[in-house]
């Protein structure tokens, strides 16, 4: 019989507002839940950013695929001292991210164009710009399938790596003794190793999110127990309930 689930271990922040999907499933379920990253962001510096030949002033539009983007975008454009148009043309990945972009511009008076989360959508709405010259800021670990969308439509387009995906030191926890670990990206699980070289699954169940979280951590050698997003578990807390209801 699989051990009862009482602990569980995010590998993310611990969310901003009370109002969270995982405060109300430890509630329903009588769990602790932790939450600890594996992965922080770090900037990359402009000595380094230009080792990449990039002229900001050679773009006319920027594609942001989320609020780390624009930060770091703003940032690198602020310590280049290059002042962005103000007919700078921003394509966002979804609304979310295009109305945080009023941290930095004239949300009303700027040309910004957004998708509904999903790249696909993104790439419809650049069609029809096909004559404006892409900048993509982006980490050192762009999904693949963002690049291979663009090219896919032949547009001309520029990566800008700002900013770098790191291990976290999670030296201070000593053990990572929970019944549950979630990951929701490869660099979660490298980071896992990372801290813990002789980590041994044992009782210890692995949730993913994602097929690529999912295929990183079977090739580490790692079981897993719970998986999202499917149709029936969309969310990860969701697929987190359903198999605690379908193992007690």
């Amino acid at each position: 019989m699989a051990k009862k689930i009482k602990t569980i271990l995010i590998s993310q922040p611990k969310p901003a507002t009370e109002k969270s999907p995982y405060f109300d499933l430890a509630d329903k379920m009588k769990l602790t839940i932790d939450f600890r990253p594996f992965i922080h962001v770090e900037p990359v510096d402009v000595k380094e950013f230009r080792t990449q030949k990039i002229d900001l002033s050679k773009y006319s539009a920027v594609i942001l695929t989320s609020r780390m983007a624009v930060d770091h975008y703003f940032r690198m454009a602020e310590e280049m001292r290059f002042e962005v148009p103000t007919d700078m043309k921003y394509f966002c990945l979804s609304e979310s991210t295009a109305f945080y972009l009023q941290k930095y511009v004239v949300y009303r008076k700027r040309k910004i164009f957004h998708g509904q989360v999903r790249m696909p959508e993104l790439i419809t709405i650049i069609k029809k710009h096909k004559k404006e010259k892409f900048l993509l800021p982006c980490s050192d670990l762009l999904k693949a399938s963002i690049p291979a969308a663009l090219n896919e439509i032949e547009v001309d387009y520029k990566k800008a790596v700002m900013y770098r995906t790191v291990c976290s030191d999670l030296s201070d926890l000593s053990d990572v003794k929970y019944d549950v670990l979630v990951f929701f990206s490869p660099s979660g699980i490298e980071s896992l190793f990372k801290n813990f070289p002789d980590f041994v699954q044992g009782d210890t169940q692995i949730a993913t999110f994602g097929p690529t979280t999912a295929k990183a951590a079977e090739a580490a050698g790692l079981r897993i127990d719970i998986n999202a997003p499917t149709k029936k578990a969309p969310s990860m807390t969701m697929a987190i309930e359903q198999h605690i209801k379908a193992k007690s």
